[in-house]
């Protein structure tokens, strides 16, 4: 009886302060019993998860004829020292992107192709980088929209950018950090 009571003031008090009444123990088994089975979620593609299929760029790859030149060619440009690879490889950490230097000749898979035009890399200090590229005698001597590609230009999309090539034609360019173009 006295449980009863204890049972009726909390019930009472829970009322006055607005909270739900507690179900029985018996009231829960039942209630419980009565919910419908789960439902299999149906398989949707949100936004969320079509942005988490795009591929990410982890590596790139360019071909030289002489592992030895490039690693000393590409150490100099980045001002960063190349990590050697297994199977005639030179590994420069670009950001995310790591630049796979291969010599295709030391493999006997001939000679080696360009890249597609062209590689770029953003960079804080373009001036250091273009002062590097001028002593390597690297610069590009092309035309890109009518300015000199070999040149510090502001592009006609706002980036402040110069373009290089390796000695096997593998075509670069540098551009400064805050002024890339997102597109």
């Amino acid at each position: 009886m006295a449980t009863k009571k204890k049972a009726s003031k909390k019930a009472a008090t829970r009322k006055a302060s607005g909270k739900p009444a507690r179900r029985s123990a018996p009231a829960r088994k039942k209630s419980a019993a009565k919910k419908a089975p789960a439902k299999k979620p149906v398989a949707r593609k949100t936004a969320a998860s079509a942005r988490a299929d795009v591929p990410s760029l982890f590596r790139i790859n360019v071909e030289v004829g002489s592992l030895d030149d490039a690693d000393r060619f590409y150490g100099e440009l980045f001002g960063i020292p190349g990590r050697r690879q297994a199977g005639s490889r030179v590994y420069f950490q670009c950001g995310p992107v790591t630049l796979q230097v291969v010599d295709v000749s030391s493999m006997g898979m001939g000679v080696p192709h360009p890249a597609a035009k062209a590689l770029y890399f953003i960079v804080d200090d373009l001036d250091a980088v273009f002062a590097r590229a001028a002593k390597l005698g690297c610069l590009s001597q092309e035309l890109v929209h009518g300015s000199p590609g070999g040149a510090i230009s502001v592009r006609p999309w706002g980036e402040r950018s110069f373009y290089a090539e390796d000695k096997w034609l593998n075509p670069l360019c540098f551009v400064e950090a805050g002024t890339t173009y997102p597109g």
